[in-house]
């Protein structure tokens, strides 16, 4: 019952045991992904440049301020 449980994880060890020693370290050691040294770190590894593009979203010609709702 209790190997049942656990088999997963020994599969995922198993598979692919860089990234499941990796992630389970930066658990252990409660590192965010999102932080920079971390996500600059990942970026480069996946050769992500670490700028973002700026987003521009269709609002579908609606203000982008607050929008009133009528309940009924």
């Amino acid at each position: 019952m209790f190997i049942d449980e656990l088999s997963p994880i020994f599969k995922q060890l198993v598979q692919h045991p860089a990234s499941f020693l990796g992630g389970f370290a930066s658990g252990v050691l409660r590192l965010n992904l999102a932080d920079d040294p971390v996500k600059s770190w990942l970026d480069k590894q996946r050769g992500v440049n670490s700028f973002s593009f700026p987003v521009t979203e269709a609002h579908n010609g609606k203000a982008s301020g607050p929008q009133s709702i009528s309940i009924d």
